[in-house]
């Protein structure tokens, strides 16, 4: 079932590259308390994440975070590509979480099967703000990303 308004972000044990490399996150933990804001792609380093969804939440990154505690961007790759493509497009105030078997993406009911491009299973492009681990807004984009876009989310802020 698909994750909507009002539901608890489960939690799942993912990776996030800490300073000695790839560590295990909570999202129960990096939910708790706290408002997030979390974005989702199919992948890092792919044209459509990389010069459209990405650099709209690098530019609006004070804007987010002067009315949310964490911005989190999440894809279907490991901590170490996750880490890469930080750097890349310097949004180095986000925590990357990187969902390598889409086990979060499964759970959240964000998955896609896109094998047939060679891309095995993914994460559909989303964003979402949560307050205290329950969703309040859920944007989901099969093209585009209008309703996953920082824009989106700052007037949903």
């Amino acid at each position: 079932m698909t994750l909507s308004t009002g539901d608890r972000i489960p939690d799942i044990t993912i990776k996030t590259n800490g300073a000695d490399g790839p560590q295990d996150i909570s999202t129960g933990e990096l939910f708790a308390g706290k408002r997030v804001v979390l974005f989702a792609v199919p992948g890092a380093f792919t044209p459509g994440c990389s010069n459209t969804h990405m650099p709209g939440f690098v530019v609006n990154a004070d804007k987010l975070l002067d009315k949310v505690d964490v911005v989190a961007c999440m894809a279907v790759n490991d901590a170490f590509v996750m880490d890469a493509w930080q750097k890349d497009q310097n949004a180095l105030a986000f925590t990357m979480l990187a969902d390598g078997n889409a086990e979060f993406a499964r759970a959240l009911g964000l998955d896609m099967d896109v094998s047939a491009g060679g891309m095995g299973t993914r994460s559909k492009r989303f964003a979402l703000i949560a307050n205290d681990g329950v969703v309040e807004y859920l944007g989901v984009d099969a093209k585009g990303v209008e309703q996953s876009s920082a824009e989106t989310i700052l007037a949903h802020l």
